[in-house]
């Protein structure tokens, strides 16, 4: 009776740890659901019996290129009052240790927010030597916030904001406007 008790222990077990093995498919659908959020767009698979039968030489790009919209890459035409209504998180900020206070003002872009100030100065320091005036500030609750520009305007923000994310695509897309207030 033992050896029967044994033995299905033993096949439970296996049964139990082999089914915990991720599945491809799971990942699959995990990676395609980021992408689409990533894009914005439904992701389609790729089918390689459809694929055969074309030939690439049949069509060219010129034909269409007027007929597509790079939307992935933010936009940098900020003219309308409507475009100045998004919204900017407000905080109450102050320079953090030995930064310059007259670097700061009512408007920031802010790249990085930390709690350890070793990663704040560490991408503070990357973004200066690419030419950026960043400074590090830390707001009431003690997150220190990586600064690269600071605006007396809220439309310069915006502007300086998407410029950013444009350059460092696809880097830093979560780059955001701080208000700063007294």
């Amino acid at each position: 009776m033992n050896k029967i008790g044994l033995l299905g222990v033993i096949i439970f077990a296996v049964w139990a740890f082999g089914s915990c093995k991720p599945k491809q498919s799971a990942y699959r659908a995990a990676y395609e659901q980021a992408k689409e959020r990533e894009s914005g767009a439904p992701v389609e698979e790729f089918d390689e019996e459809f694929s055969e039968g074309f030939d690439d030489g049949e069509f060219s790009d010129d034909e269409f290129a007027d007929d597509f919209e790079v939307v992935s890459k933010p936009r940098t035409d900020i003219e309308s009052e409507n475009d100045l209504n998004i919204s900017t998180r407000q905080e109450r900020i102050n320079p953090y240790m030995g930064e310059n206070t007259a670097n700061l003002r009512r408007y920031n872009v802010v790249i990085g927010s930390f709690r350890n100030s070793t990663n704040a100065y560490s991408l503070r320091d990357r973004m200066q030597s690419d030419g950026y005036n960043a400074m590090v500030a830390q707001n009431e609750l003690g997150m220190l916030r990586v600064i690269v520009s600071s605006f007396d305007g809220k439309r310069d923000a915006l502007y300086s904001r998407d410029a950013f994310r444009s350059k460092y695509y696809p880097n830093f897309q979560d780059a955001w406007i701080l208000e700063r207030y007294y």
